[in-house]
């Protein structure tokens, strides 16, 4: 294989047209990683009062809450590693059978957190273990939702892009979902004791069979045939990542900048308010699920209507609207929340509409601003730079500010320091829907 360089792009095969139609199994395909990712994600996080208590001491309860976030955060940190070993080969030999690695790794490290011996058994080693299994989902995911993205956007008619690769973030949003429905009805089904003692392991577990039906499903695909095109010609990057540092900056430097808010916001909403609820505002568990489920709901279901309003209204002002509805009503919603009861729900509700309207149009954004011959790494790179900017530190910086200021709508401040980063970001972006993809 051949380097092909920017100045090389006479040479390129061509790709301008776009797919007149898109199978479902490539929409199902594409979700499908994404719904393994985010649901062993969502356990994680709505267990973390337990896994505090299971895999470390049994000091201060919010310094071990702590260390579970910090687990959390962990995986995050090795996000662009992962993107980066994965997307080389997806680039390189092809998104369809990277994607099929993906869905494996990360099944299995979940299923490994489900097995594994907890503090009282092994002491300090329980801790490495479980930290290890999560660095082992995190180089999972780092390499999975770029793959996704690209493979998706790359079969997909221009027209329907936005749609079309909102689906995959939708399969991500039923993840979490899915996530919260296990924990919330083992939380109805089991009693507190058998919950700490061995029913927080059963979500774990469910990850390995999804994720077998994830593989199955991918390697019956075939690859998009502007990829295809590319590796005919020759032209497929040998070092992608060098290429993209090289020629792509400014949009590497958008990606990370869009990232920043939806990472933030969507481990807020679904994640961190789950704890507030329950630790700050003094709801029960069982409320605290169940609104966040709600909110689930309620944002897949609008999540595709946002991807089809980027299509007609373009990407750069939904990006600006969401970003400004983030830094407007962050502090109304965490100061609302406070109320309980439906009122709290309710706020919950609209941070998870605003996530929703930006992780509908993220993708088709991303996937726009790169050629086909560095697409999934590009994607990969910015996504998960913001991911470990925001993303997995969002709930342990929102419960240390809590903490360390004893003021309940903390949070919020950190929701619109995010909000403005992204909005600055979206100013800059030059309109690409129904734009065709680059070679």
């Amino acid at each position: 294989m051949t380097m092909a360089h920017a100045g090389d792009r006479a040479s390129l095969p061509d790709t301008t047209s776009s797919p007149a139609h898109v199978s479902p199994r490539i929409v199902v395909a594409g979700a499908v990683g994404s719904v393994v990712e985010y649901f062993d994600f969502g356990v994680y996080g709505y267990v973390a009062t337990i896994l505090a208590t299971q895999f470390f001491g049994k000091g201060d309860p919010t310094s071990a809450l702590l260390n579970t976030l910090a687990a959390f955060a962990v995986a995050f940190v090795l996000r662009p590693l992962g993107g980066i070993l994965f997307s080389h080969f997806g680039d390189r030999y092809g998104r369809k059978n990277t994607l099929g690695m993906t869905v494996l790794l990360m099944s299995a490290a979940s299923g490994l957190i489900g097995i594994l011996p907890t503090y009282a058994a092994i002491g300090v080693g329980a801790s490495a273990l479980l930290v290890l299994a999560r660095c082992l989902q995190g180089l999972a995911a780092g390499g999975e939702l770029g793959g996704a993205i690209a493979f998706v956007a790359e079969h997909s008619p221009a027209a329907k892009r936005g749609l079309l690769c909102s689906t995959t973030q939708t399969g991500a949003l039923g993840g979490v979902l899915l996530a919260s429905l296990a924990v919330a009805l083992l939380n109805q089904v089991l009693s507190h004791e058998q919950m700490n003692s061995w029913g927080w392991r059963i979500p774990f577990l469910i990850a390995i069979p999804i994720g077998v039906i994830g593989l199955w499903i991918r390697t019956r695909l075939s690859e998009a045939r502007s990829f295809q095109a590319l590796a005919e010609s020759d032209h497929v990057e040998s070092a992608p990542v060098l290429e993209l540092l090289r020629s792509y900056r400014v949009p590497l430097l958008q990606s990370i900048g869009l990232s920043i808010l939806l990472f933030s916001a969507y481990y807020i909403t679904y994640v961190y308010v789950n704890i507030h609820l329950q630790r700050v505002v003094g709801v029960s568990a069982s409320l605290a699920f169940w609104s966040t489920t709600l909110t689930l709901s309620i944002s897949v279901l609008f999540m595709p209507a946002f991807g089809a309003l980027s299509d007609r209204i373009g990407r750069k002002p939904m990006f600006i609207a969401g970003s400004l509805a983030a830094l407007v009503l962050a502090v109304p919603c965490f100061t609302l929340m406070n109320a309980g009861g439906a009122t709290a729900v309710c706020m919950q509700m609209v941070l998870g509409l605003i996530e929703s309207a930006l992780m509908g149009v993220a993708f088709s954004t991303l996937a726009e601003l790169y050629p086909t011959r560095v697409r999934y790494t590009g994607i990969a790179l910015g996504f998960n730079v913001g991911g470990v900017v925001t993303g997995g530190s969002a709930p342990f910086f929102c419960t240390w500010l809590v903490s360390a200021t004893g003021s309940s709508i903390a949070p919020a401040y950190f929701l619109g320091a995010t909000a403005i980063i992204t909005l600055f970001s979206a100013l800059t972006l030059k309109e690409t829907a129904g734009s065709v993809l680059r070679a």
